[in-house]
């Protein structure tokens, strides 16, 4: 694997380093651009021998730049982004570097989808490990629900594979646990049938006059149609709420009317589109070369005071916005019942303890124990080792 190796200095190591968070500038001792599985095993074992950190590289969108261990062992598995799709099964095998792009344009062209983010150049591989929602998770659940096997390379390098009737504690570990049991090199997808079409629609206020429309909006999203998704931002003093529908756009429009009880807004936006469209529709907003920080917490209800929490917002650059992120967020935790995996960023173990209940979290460990004893997967969000 020889010629698959870069080190400081090779022509593609910049570029191989490179993540979506530009905040992050690390530098690698080595890059293995895997392949095949078997680069991965070799990967592994070389970083083992050499006492070297390991980062496994999908689409690179971990906020804190998980990937890229400085001065250690980068397990690059972008080369490894083949989508194979069989239509009548519903299935999809998703190799371990592939993009969601990838999965959609090769699911799209039979009218099937399985639960996706919404940014196509984000990894499968990281979004699935910790949970990956989507435009279709009120109707088809997580990334991870819709998984029915896994094939994983383990610390010790062993080849694996997971499902509900092979290993299956790992399974259900490799749900939502993040990357701390292993690289996985191929997931094998539930394809459901849910056409091309899609339905958008985005009502904007000024924060200053928001708060009532929000409530609306909250209130309506309780009782809405699996085929809705409702999302709200607040962005520069502007508050957007709507929803997103996968389905029937005339289905869509018409639950659209629903929005009227909000009041007027500033601008609104009705818009039909493919569902390939939805899928890329915010790459250019979620682009590379950003500075990215954020927060993330779960909520069951979202009471007024959590409204009015959200909604006290304040420019500013990097320190001084990562300040008001922190801040923003502190606000809403005593509403918060959580948090989810893939928003976590500098939380450390504190934040691992609120994304996983307890008992879960001592399952987690106990499955730590048994598949990774040396915490040698721990450039994520960690899971220690008992010991």
């Amino acid at each position: 694997m020889g010629d698959l190796v870069l080190q400081p200095g090779d022509a593609s190591y910049d570029e191989a380093r490179r993540v979506w968070n530009a905040m992050v500038d690390r530098r690698p001792r080595q890059i293995f651009r895997c392949q095949h599985t078997d680069d991965v095993v070799a990967a592994i074992r070389t970083a083992r021998d050499e006492a070297l950190e390991i980062g496994v590289r999908c689409g690179g969108h971990s906020i804190v730049g998980h990937a890229v261990p400085d001065d250690g062992l980068m397990i690059d598995l972008t080369p490894m982004g083949d989508v194979r799709v069989d239509p009548d099964r519903r299935r999809a095998w998703v190799q371990g570097g592939a993009l969601l792009g990838a999965l959609d344009v090769a699911t799209q062209p039979f009218g099937l989808a399985t639960t996706a983010g919404n940014v196509s150049h984000t990894g499968v591989g990281g979004l699935t490990l910790g949970g990956g929602m989507g435009w279709l998770a009120r109707q088809h659940g997580l990334s991870c629900d819709n998984v029915v096997s896994f094939e994983v390379v383990t610390a010790a390098g062993d080849v694996v594979r997971a499902s509900a009737d092979e290993n299956a504690e790992l399974f259900w570990g490799l749900r939502g646990g993040g990357g701390n049991f292993g690289v996985v090199t191929e997931f094998e997808f539930r394809l459901h049938d849910t056409g091309t079409q899609a339905f958008s629609v985005e009502l904007d206020f000024p924060v200053s006059a928001a708060f009532t429309a929000f409530a609306a909006w909250r209130d309506l999203s309780v009782s809405a149609p699996r085929e809705a998704t409702y999302a709200a931002t607040v962005i520069d003093g502007i508050v957007t709420l709507g929803f997103v529908w996968v389905g029937d756009p005339e289905a869509g429009l018409a639950h659209a009317r629903a929005l009227d009880t909000l009041g007027p807004p500033q601008a609104r936006r009705d818009v039909e589109l493919t569902y390939l469209e939805l899928q890329t529709r915010e790459d250019d907003l979620e682009a590379h070369d950003i500075r990215r920080y954020w927060k993330g917490h779960y909520f069951r209800e979202l009471p007024d005071a959590a409204l009015e929490a959200l909604i006290i917002h304040d420019p500013a650059e990097d320190d001084v916005r990562m300040a008001n992120a922190r801040e923003s967020a502190g606000r809403l935790a005593e509403f918060a019942s959580g948090a989810y995996v893939n928003t976590l960023g500098d939380d450390g173990l504190a934040g691992v303890r609120l994304a996983y209940p307890e008992a879960k979290l001592a399952r987690l460990t106990a499955l730590k124990d048994e598949y990774d004893p040396d915490n040698v997967f721990h450039l994520n969000q960690n899971i220690p080792p008992t010991s």
